[in-house]
């Protein structure tokens, strides 16, 4: 028989036994979808997370407190409370430092009128549109000489407008956070959603502010930094650890009451972290690949049983070994791709739903396709072979008795 006549007898064969080619066909089917659906979420994840760091602006540096130890345990990185803005004002002084921005967050209540809204609330310097990439996309963002005076303004992000304001010019307009009272002088240009975050949903005031009339603490919980130019990120740590060190009049042998972190360190682990989800996930999926080889080597095992004396037949009337062999294994790798199509259909259909109705990034590439398909490929032809093996190895007379 041709190539052609026997795919032509494996698609009879299937639409012959429907049903149980269709419940062969599911451990197929399931993990290649699955196994597609979690590349594509894991390599959106990736994508996000890096727009994410590499938007936290240019050159940078975060400066972070340490981490405190009781009795030999460690209580987790920021369990000290280190930094002041003392540690910024010195930062500010560094030549390979363009910009320092501290900060201190928590959470606020925002009243307009009969309207309120809670939302983060973040206290920064004037320096945090440069060292953070950030935009005002109305309005203006607060001086540095409105930092020194404490004054009680604030910039808020496009979450904050439309759910408070309801269309509303909030510029210029008199809210209470935390019955505190406070002018909007700017809006903050849209930066969109990064997995759980959504960098829209805050308000900016003075740190000096934030500090003094709502958080009353003395201490910083972070301080970004930029470094003036991309050459300079080395000796910018090395002004940082100097500079902190000198502060906190720390001896030569002790350790570091900070911590250093720079864009790319946050970049790397993030991306390590997805990357091994992203193969754990994808693994886990595969097993589904294995179980669905299994059915079709069990079902192509009860078709061979099924069709002995087919087979008799066709051995007493000329055709050989090898001629039986690939009519079995055409028909179970027919199957296999059969699945494998279904799959990968399935799971860009999984992929793009979970973009569009959740807020986890999607990103759908040829390479996850083509592996599913070609391992869809692999399992019909390594669990198909000795099925066909043993149908070609019957003998005429034997399958011809077989009842």
């Amino acid at each position: 028989m041709s190539f052609l006549e026997c795919v032509r007898i494996s698609f009879r064969s299937i639409r012959a036994n429907g049903l149980r080619s269709v419940l062969t066909m599911l451990g197929i089917i399931i993990g290649v979808a699955a196994v597609i659906a979690m590349v594509a979420i894991g390599e959106g994840t990736s994508t996000s997370v890096a727009s994410q760091i590499n938007g936290l602006g240019s050159n940078l540096l975060i400066v972070t407190p340490g981490q405190a130890t009781q009795g030999r345990v460690s209580l987790g990185a920021g369990s000290l409370n280190t930094l002041t803005m003392a540690d910024a004002e010195a930062l500010m002084q560094k030549e390979s430092i363009s910009g320092v921005a501290p900060s201190v967050n928590t959470r606020g209540q925002i009243v307009w009128g009969s309207n309120n809204y809670s939302s983060m609330l973040e206290g920064t310097s004037a320096d945090f549109p440069q060292v953070r990439n950030v935009e005002v996309g109305q309005g203006r963002f607060f001086s540095n000489f409105e930092v020194k005076m404490q004054y009680n303004v604030a910039v808020v992000g496009t979450e904050v407008v439309s759910n408070l304001f309801k269309g509303a010019n909030p510029v210029g307009q008199t809210v209470q956070i935390n019955r505190i009272p406070f002018t909007i002088i700017g809006v903050l240009q849209s930066q969109g959603s990064s997995g759980m975050t959504n960098n829209d949903d805050r308000i900016i005031i003075p740190i000096t502010t934030a500090m003094n009339r709502l958080t009353g603490g003395k201490n910083v919980g972070s301080i970004y930094v930029s470094a003036a130019s991309p050459d300079l990120m080395e000796k910018a740590q090395q002004d940082i650890q100097q500079a902190l060190r000198a502060n906190h009049k720390l001896r030569p042998q002790a350790a570091d009451d900070f911590r250093i972190t720079s864009q790319s360190d946050i970049l790397s682990t993030a991306q390590s972290v997805s990357s091994s989800m992203t193969a754990l996930l994808s693994g886990i999926a595969a097993i589904s690949l294995i179980v669905g080889g299994i059915g079709v080597m069990n079902i192509m095992l009860v078709s061979v049983t099924e069709r002995t004396r087919e087979i008799g037949i066709r051995k007493a009337i000329g055709a050989k070994r090898g001629d039986i062999l690939r009519q079995f294994l055409i028909e179970a790798v027919t199957l296999s791709l059969i699945g494998g199509v279904i799959g990968i259909a399935l799971g860009v259909g999984a992929a793009f739903l979970v973009s569009k109705f959740s807020q986890m990034a999607t990103s759908i590439s040829l390479s996850p396709i083509m592996y599913a398909f070609l391992t869809s490929t692999l399992v019909g032809v390594i669990f198909g072979v000795y099925p066909a093996r043993k149908a070609a190895q019957l003998k005429p007379i034997d399958a011809l008795r077989y009842e």
